[in-house]
């Protein structure tokens, strides 16, 4: 990563009202969703949730944060809804995939979206390299509210889970699992898988399963 990528995204950081608006600014210039979505750390991801689906056999994916849809290239997934703060981001993906009658994309604001889990659901649904970019608690709490809410089976998390704090603008580190435990008991945690690229990435996997 050079200096001058840094440099903008510092500058796109400071001058964003809110997370939501950092996320359109960025892909409006031109940057993309970020290292963790290309070369090893993209690989690593794509193996763990395209073995998932394929042993669990889940039918359908809905995404909480699509991007750019870098990552998604790399998934296998029989039926796929992405969801994205930033309609740039889904103007690109919506291109991008446009002859893949597997995949829908759509504009998702937290803030906004009034009982998501009344109209759409789906077997399993992601959360990759998203909590710690929510820096509002209001759109931190809404965000995991709509996560949990439209899975019937499984949610898969892939964060750090931790309160340490960064310089960096657009980034906010959250105890999520003490969150969720509190909040969504109708969810248990039954895996967790450490990153192996731990000098790349503060994120790891977190495997939730719907019980009775």
């Amino acid at each position: 990563m050079n200096l001058r990528y840094l440099v903008r995204q510092l500058f796109l950081g400071l001058a964003s009202r809110s997370s939501g608006d950092y996320w359109e600014r960025r892909y409006n210039a031109g940057l993309t969703s970020g290292s963790g979505s290309a070369g090893i750390l993209a690989a690593f991801k794509a193996d763990v949730v395209n073995e998932f689906v394929r042993t669990r056999a889940i039918a359908s994916v809905i995404e909480f944060g699509c991007g750019d849809g870098s990552q998604l290239a790399l998934a296998q997934y029989p039926r796929y809804l992405g969801l994205d703060v930033s309609r740039t981001a889904i103007d690109l993906c919506a291109r991008r995939f446009a002859k893949n009658a597997s995949k829908s994309f759509l504009w998702y604001d937290p803030t906004r979206a009034v009982n998501l889990a009344g109209f759409i659901s789906a077997d399993l649904t992601l959360s990759l390299d998203v909590i710690y970019h929510l820096l509002e608690d209001e759109v931190y709490s809404r965000y995991l509210r709509d996560l949990f809410s439209t899975a019937r089976r499984f949610v898969i998390i892939y964060s750090s889970d931790s309160e340490e704090r960064l310089a960096a603008p657009h980034v906010r580190h959250r105890r999520f699992t003490r969150d969720v435990e509190r909040d969504y008991p109708n969810f248990r945690l039954v895996r967790r898988i450490d990153n192996p690229h731990r000098e790349q990435t503060f994120a790891d996997f977190f495997i939730y399963e719907r019980v009775a």
